[in-house]
């Protein structure tokens, strides 16, 4: 039942896909398709995707037996011929970028939490880099911050500290 040749009649040309090639693209497609099992349900209800797809990522997140899970991404695979898997790509790569910005903004706060707590001359460095931020909260939260840490108590001051430096630092 495999296809070995795919032929494309298009203004007197004719393109011949390899059994390899199909195979090449079929992979691509569950290669997707693990992308899309790997994402929460709520990145997923915001794809586009049908409601046969959606059901069985959701069944393959079920499974325990290895074979079970190989067979089921080969389904997967087939399911993802029906849609456009390039769009469906793009809105992934998409997430992962703001994702990665998302966690590249939080390593920023924990550098300057840890700076800000470490030397208080590090507060005005702070200033001046983020101007049209409160002084006094700011070395009100590194004190409370740095007393926690000297004590080696977890009051949540550094929560707070970092909770405020995350609001302040621009996205």
């Amino acid at each position: 039942m495999a296809r070995k040749k795919r032929e494309v009649f298009e203004d007197d040309e004719i393109e011949i896909i390899s059994k390899s090639q199909l195979k090449r693209e079929a992979l691509e497609l569950q290669e997707i398709g693990k992308q899309l099992i790997e994402q929460k349900k709520s990145v997923l209800d915001a794809l586009n995707l049908t409601d046969d797809l959606h059901e069985a990522i959701v069944e393959h997140k079920r499974l325990k037996q290895n074979e079970a899970k190989r067979r089921h991404m080969q389904y997967i695979g087939k399911l993802m011929r029906e849609v456009d898997a390039e769009a469906i790509s793009a809105a992934l790569e998409k997430n992962r970028a703001g994702s990665d910005q998302q966690i590249g903004h939080l390593h920023t706060v924990e550098r300057w939490r840890d700076k800000l707590i470490e030397n208080d001359q590090n507060i005005t460095l702070f200033m001046d880099e983020y101007e049209n931020v409160d002084r006094q909260q700011l070395r009100q939260l590194v004190r409370n911050a740095k007393k926690d840490v000297e004590q080696d108590k977890n009051r949540g001051n550094t929560k707070k500290l970092f909770q405020w430096l995350k609001a302040t630092i621009p996205f």
